[in-house]
């Protein structure tokens, strides 16, 4: 069905180039978001001149209100964050009170932070090409040839780096950076929506270590944070800088109209609820801009998927356009990333397949169409994708909904998707098993004393005195070994006994596992995925902690099968709502994988099943859960209904927690039982898959009659019979999918929403 908003329909059908490959498509959803013009005010005249003639040489005369507000607030002391709409110029906003500073003391330094190689050499490139007399920005990161890194640190005064960089090696370092340290006067952190959940913890540790050996050093320097549009950005920003931060997000600048299509594949199964394919979809979508010579850009949530959209796109084109288009993700070598960075700048390349490296601020010029394969699993991330096109012109963005239950919610729902204000970014620094290994690193950079309570935060210095590894002296606690324990912590972990994977076949490490996890996702046998890659797990050694993984090529994935057991530590918090007491508090979670089935991709049939031998693990967490009264249950009380209600809702609500807290759901568990022994009645319970937790439950406590209400028109708008993966079916169930019953479960959440109104 294509519906078109009120008074949308003239916007339609204006002849742009796009139009013969959507006319007479059928598309859940096609509108327009109108554009506007830019209001700007002139340069500040405190500007040092030297700036000032720079941005009259690029045409800047007038700035916009945010990049007024946040010069003015920088130039008074204060860290700012600001968050605007893609294409906005944040970019100038944050750039300016370091350029200010360089142009008025030529010993001052500055820190950029990006989570991705690609921003920083995009800002690099950027600020090269000013040609501000005393300016030296340079790239320190994991590319960085070893010959180069002591010159940097003694010359380059605007240095772009990453978070894990600045962890082990600045810091644990720092007598080589003090001179960078002591002349510290901004620290800029981009794209900080990315800095969530157990990464976002590990950052703001990281940001409290670096403004504690600045103050050593004697600096105290201004933070300035850009992020997309999120529910908290103040919030956040606090969070990950331990500082008063002021929120800047009043946008005058221009914005290109932009046609917006949710575009949801055939159903080719309305009993099992089975699509075409979403990347053959995309493909033909890709193919079709690119042959009207549209420059196009489509997102994919893997490596291995952005491969085959370009592949299925380019046979669809004669060879010299397929020769304009060009896969972009993780895993090329820098030489090749930069290589297709220039095409598309220069406009060589007509159409781009790209993972999320390319989903934030880099600039790759005018761009006509954005396809999102796939909903990302945050609003503000699709909303990042969507601003690559139409910069400067009208724009089309589309959505190719896959079958993942909250895309097809979207589908169904669009004014969900569209109306909806992006998600809150959560984060919990202060959770042992995250702060503990920053602690440690702190005490090696230097004896720790209660005065570091002041940036550290009370909690630090509360851990230090129970860790074991440290020791306290006159000096303040310092560090008993002889490693450096910044080099034990990933920051994309918040276990310190993670599983290491390792490609066996080149020694290659491809990430870490966390204990909890390790078990169910790389246990002998599995198919591990990733950057959608697939890797067949040959040994998990448990005393190594290390699983070896080899390159496969299959037709068929893993899911394990485990046994979960969840005990309620302590109710943090409880009211009435959605017809249930609903508890906020702490759990204590106990899982051990029992076996593992090989299921065929192409339609989930069972292959076979293998029993494992693993060890339980047992993690606190907190989480929520409720536990429905005898009216709620009238009628689905009886057994096996009964738990196959609870369990499809708990799936469900799973599944549409990303909504409201920005998470992924393989960051989130569950378990619902027909009598829990602590409660004495049936109960769901929906808890974080971290141990500690960083607050997504806390978020989902807050807004549980909207999330409730949700996951019910969720249940009633996808059109299968019994359930599957768009509504009930999990591809992380321990229980392999089994016992779950969508109508009752629909029956229960419609009575709890009911009861709520």
């Amino acid at each position: 069905m294509c519906r078109v908003p009120a008074g949308g329909a003239a916007a339609l059908t204006t002849g742009v180039a796009w139009e013969p490959l959507l006319d007479g498509v059928e598309v859940a959803y096609r509108g327009v978001v109108p554009g506007r013009e830019g209001r700007g005010e002139p340069v500040p005249g405190e500007l040092h001149p030297a700036v000032a003639d720079v941005l009259r040489a690029r045409g800047v005369t007038r700035l916009y209100a945010h990049q007024a507000e946040t010069w003015d607030a920088v130039a008074r002391g204060e860290s700012v964050v600001v968050t605007t709409g893609t294409a906005s110029g944040k970019s100038l906003a944050f750039s300016l009170p370091v350029l200010d500073a360089m142009a008025r003391e030529p010993a001052a330094r500055a820190l950029f932070l990006y989570p991705t190689k690609a921003l920083a050499q995009d800002q690099a490139r950027w600020l090269a090409s000013l040609g501000l007399k005393g300016l030296r920005p340079a790239i320190y990161d994991g590319d960085t040839p070893i010959e180069r890194r002591a010159h940097i640190r003694r010359s380059a005064n605007a240095i772009l780096t990453n978070p894990d960089m600045v962890h082990v090696g600045v810091l644990p370092h720092h007598d080589r950076w003090g001179d960078v340290l002591h002349n510290l006067r901004v620290v800029v952190v981009d794209e900080a929506h990315v800095y969530r959940g157990v990464f976002g913890s590990h950052v703001a540790n990281v940001l409290r270590r670096l403004r504690r050996l600045a103050l050593a050093y004697g600096a105290e320097p201004v933070f300035v944070l850009a992020s997309a549009t999120i529910a908290n950005a103040g919030e956040l920003a606090a969070r990950l800088t331990g500082l008063d931060v002021r929120v800047v997000d009043v946008d005058t600048s221009p914005r290109a109209e932009r046609e917006i299509v949710l575009w949801n594949p055939e159903l080719v199964d309305a009993e099992l609820g089975i699509r075409a394919s979403p990347l053959g979809d995309a493909s033909r979508l890709l193919a079709g801009l690119v042959g009207q010579g549209l420059r196009t850009i489509c997102f994919t949530k893997s490596r291995k998927a952005a491969e085959l959209v370009h592949r299925f796109a380019a046979d669809r084109l004669d060879a010299e356009t397929a020769g304009r288009l060009a896969p972009y993700r993780a895993g090329y070598t820098p030489e090749q990333r930069r290589e297709i960075e220039r095409r598309l700048v220069e406009g060589e390349l007509l159409g781009v397949t790209a993972t999320e490296a390319l989903e934030l601020g880099i600039d790759v010029g005018s761009l006509d169409c954005a396809i999102s394969v796939g909903f990302p699993g945050t609003v503000a991330s699709l909303r990042q994708q969507w601003g690559r096109a139409g910069r400067r012109s009208r724009g089309l963005a589309v959505l190719v909904a896959s079958e993942d239950a909250l895309d097809q919610f979207f589908v169904n729902e669009p004014d969900a998707l569209l109306g909806r204000t992006a998600e809150a970014a959560l984060i919990d620094h202060t959770t042992p098993r995250i702060l503990d290994g920053h602690v440690l690193s702190a005490a090696y950079e230097g004896p720790l004393t209660a005065a570091d309570a002041d940036v550290l935060g009370a909690e630090a210095l509360e851990r230090a005195a129970v860790l074991p590894e440290l020791e306290s002296t006159p000096a303040g606690f310092v560090w008993r070994g002889r490693d450096t324990p910044a080099a034990r912590l990933s920051l994309r972990s918040g276990d310190a006994e993670a599983f290491v994977i390792v490609d066996e076949s080149t020694g290659a490490v491809l990430g870490t596992a966390e204990r909890e996890r390790a078990f169910s996702t790389v246990h002998e046998g599995a198919v591990y995925l990733h950057l959608g890659d697939q890797y067949g797990v040959t040994t998990l050694d448990l005393e190594t902690r290390a699983a070896l993984v080899t390159p496969v090529t299959v037709d068929w994935y893993t899911q394990a099968r485990k046994e979960t057991e969840t005990s309620i530590v302590e109710s943090l918090q409880s009211r009435r709502v959605a017809g249930v007491e609903l508890h906020h508090g702490r759990v204590a979670v106990s899982e051990q994988v029992v076996g593992f089935q090989r299921k065929a991709i192409a339609d989930g049939t069972v292959i076979d099943t293998t029993p494992l031998e693993l060890p339980l693990t047992t993690f606190e967490t907190e989480g929520v859960w409720f536990a429905p009264d005898d009216s709620l249950l009238e009628g689905i009380d009886v057994m096996p209904t009964l738990v196959s209600a609870l369990h499809a809702s708990e799936h469900a609500l799973i599944s549409l927690l990303p909504l409201f807290a920005m998470c992924d759901r393989w960051d989130i568990g569950g378990l619902s039982t027909n009598i829990h022994e602590q409660t004495g009645r049936p109960t769901v319970f929906v808890y974080e898959g971290h141990a500690g937790g960083v607050g997504i439950t806390e978020r989902g406590f807050e807004c549980f009659a909207e999330w409730a209400a949700d996951t019910a028109r969720l249940l009633a708008r996808c059109p299968c019979r019994a359930g599957c993966p768009s509504c009930v079916q999990s591809p992380k169930c321990g229980n392999l999918n089994e016992l779950l019953d969508k109508a009752a479960a629909r029956t229960l959440l419609e009575r709890m929403v009911a009861g709520d109104s």
